[in-house]
C-alpha cells in the first residue's frame, strides 16, 4: 500500500498548488479529504482506497462488489467475466449504489476483461475478489498470489484438498493476505455459540450435528445452445470439455444462484456449499482451524446411521438432518447449543445472553467480513478466515464427499493430509487440469 501514500501526498500537493494559482478558494468534498462522517464513520480518501478487481461477476460476484464498495474503503476498478451480460449487470448495479450513496464519491472507470490474467498484470489492482464457480478457485488464486494481489475468495475455498493446499502455499510464498468467504465468522450469533463452546459453558462436547444438504451428482444435463456473449471454453477453464446448460450459467433474466454447485467437477453439492459454512463453525468452536477429523465413517444401516466424523479427542460430528435446516447443534455434557443464521438457542437458556468477561477465552473479533479483509491488508496481518482456515474447512467437506463416493470408512491424517492405507481415496484428493490452467498440486 506504500504507493497509495505517495499518491495521496501528490494529490494534496496538487490541490494546494491549484488553489494558489487560482488565487482564491474552492470547496473540496469531505470524502476527498478524509476525516469523519456525521455518524462517526471514517471517510477514506479516494487516493487511499483499496483498488479491487473482480474475477467472476455473476450473482455472488455482483453482491460482493456492492458490499465492498459500500464499505467506503475500496473502488472496483476492473471486472473479469466470461459472460458479457453479467459484467454489464454488475457495472449497472454499482452505478445505482454510487447514485444513491453520494458520500462514496464518484464512480471511476471500470475496465472489463474476459481473461483475468490480463487484469492481474495491472499494477494498480491491490486485491481481487474470486467469485467464480469452485472449479476455478485454485487456478485463479494461485495466479493472483503470484501477481502480488491480495485475495478474497468465495467459499468453499477449493474443489479438492490438494488445490486448497496449493492455495495456502502460494499465499504464504508471496506474502499475500487471503480472506475466505466464510462470513458467518463475522456474525454475532455464531461468535457467541463458539465462545460458549470454547469456554466449556455446556461442558465437554460429546457430539456435533451438522444439518446441510446432499453430496454432488455426476453432471447429466442435456446440451443447450451456448448464448451470445458467453465464452464457454473459458467458463470451463481448467476442466475437460462439457456441454453447456443454463443451469450452470443462467441468463441475467433469471436472478438465481446457478446449479453448477450440484455437479461433480464443478462443485461439491450442498456438502461443500453449505458445509463450508456450518462445518466451519464446528471447526472454529473446536479450535481445529489448522487440523480436522481423523476418521470418517459411512452409514452401515446398523450402529452408524449418518456419516460420522471423529476428532482425535474423541468428539463426534455427524452429517444429519434435524429440525433446523443449515445449522449446527452442539451437544455437551452440561447443555446444548443450536445455531443457524439469525437463530441461537441454548440450554440452559440464560447462556444465550451470557456476556463474556476478561476471564473467558475470546476468539478473533470481526463484525464485518469485508472491512476485516481491508484491515488485514492495511496491517499485513491474517484476517478472521485466513487461507489455512478456509482450506481446513473445505477439506472436511471434500473428504466427506470422498467417503460418500467410495462408500467406505476412511482414516485421515490431518498433518500429512492423506488417507492411511487407501491409495484409491488418496487419488481423489486432487484432480487433473488441462495444460493451460493447471497448477502444481
Amino acid at each position: 500500500m506504500k504507493k497509495n501514500k505517495v499518491t495521496i501526498a501528490s494529490r494534496r500537493e496538487f490541490v494546494k498548488t491549484s488553489a494558489q494559482l487560482l488565487g482564491g478558494f474552492f470547496i473540496v468534498p469531505r470524502y476527498v479529504l478524509g476525516g469523519y462522517q456525521p455518524n462517526g464513520m471514517k471517510y477514506i480518501a479516494p487516493s487511499d482506497r483499496i483498488q479491487v478487481g473482480i474475477i467472476g461477476s455473476g450473482k455472488q460476484g455482483r453482491f460482493l462488489a456492492n458490499q465492498f464498495v459500500q464499505t467506503g474503503e475500496s473502488n472496483i476498478v476492473a471486472i473479469s467475466e466470461v459472460y458479457k451480460a453479467k459484467a454489464a449487470l454488475t457495472v449497472d448495479s454499482l452505478k445505482k449504489i454510487y447514485a444513491k450513496k453520494t458520500e462514496l464519491g464518484s464512480m471511476g472507470e471500470i475496465s472489463l476483461y474476459t481473461d483475468f490474467r490480463e487484469m492481474l498484470q495491472r499494477k494498480d489492482v491491490d486485491a481481487v475478489i474470486i467469485a467464480t464457480p469452485d472449479h476455478w478457485h485454485a487456478a485463479a488464486a494461485v495466479r493472483a498470489a503470484e501477481a502480488g494481489k491480495d485475495i478474497y475468495c468465495e467459499k468453499p475455498m477449493a474443489l479438492t484438498v490438494k488445490e486448497g493446499r496449493a492455495m495456502v502455499k502460494a499465499t504464504r510464498k508471496y506474502n499475500r493476505v487471503f480472506q475466505t468467504g466464510n462470513m458467518q465468522r463475522s456474525w454475532n450469533e455464531f461468535r457467541q455459540a463458539v465462545e460458549l463452546v470454547r469456554n466449556g459453558k455446556i461442558g465437554d462436547i460429546q457430539k456435533i450435528r451438522v444439518n446441510i444438504g446432499a453430496p454432488p451428482v455426476a453432471y447429466n444435463l442435456p446440451a443447450q445452445a451456448i448464448p451470445d456473449g458467453l465464452d464457454w471454453n473459458l467458463w470451463l477453464g481448467p476442466n475437460d470439455a462439457a456441454n453447456f446448460n443454463e443451469e450452470l450459467a443462467p441468463p441475467i433474466s433469471k436472478d438465481v444462484y446457478p446449479n453448477w454447485r450440484l455437479y461433480k467437477g464443478f462443485g461439491g453439492g450442498m456438502v461443500t456449499d453449505w458445509g463450508a459454512h456450518m462445518f466451519d463453525i464446528a471447526q472454529w468452536a473446536l479450535n481445529m482451524d489448522e487440523s480436522g477429523p481423523v476418521s470418517f465413517k459411512v452409514p452401515d444401516g446398523k450402529e452408524i446411521t449418518h456419516l460420522t466424523m471423529e476428532y482425535s479427542n474423541g468428539t463426534l460430528m455427524t452429517h444429519e438432518s434435524w429440525e433446523w435446516g443449515n445449522a449446527v447443534h452442539f451437544i455437551g455434557s452440561a447443555g446444548e447449543i443450536k445455531v443457524g443464521r439469525g437463530k441461537l438457542e441454548t440450554s440452559p437458556v440464560q447462556l444465550k445472553e451470557y456476556k463474556m468477561t476478561d476471564a473467558d477465552q475470546r476468539v478473533y473479533y470481526s463484525n464485518d467480513h469485508y472491512k476485516d479483509f481491508f484491515q488485514a491488508m492495511r496491517n499485513r496481518t491474517r484476517p478472521i478466515s485466513d487461507v489455512e482456515t478456509g482450506h481446513r474447512t473445505a477439506s472436511v467437506c471434500n473428504i466427506a464427499n470422498i467417503a460418500y463416493e467410495l462408500n467406505r470408512n476412511l482414516t485421515w491424517d490431518p498433518i500429512k493430509e492423506n488417507f492411511t492405507n487407501d491409495a484409491e481415496a488418496n487419488q481423489l484428493l486432487g484432480r487433473s487440469m488441462n495444460n493451460e490452467w493447471k497448477i502444481k498440486l
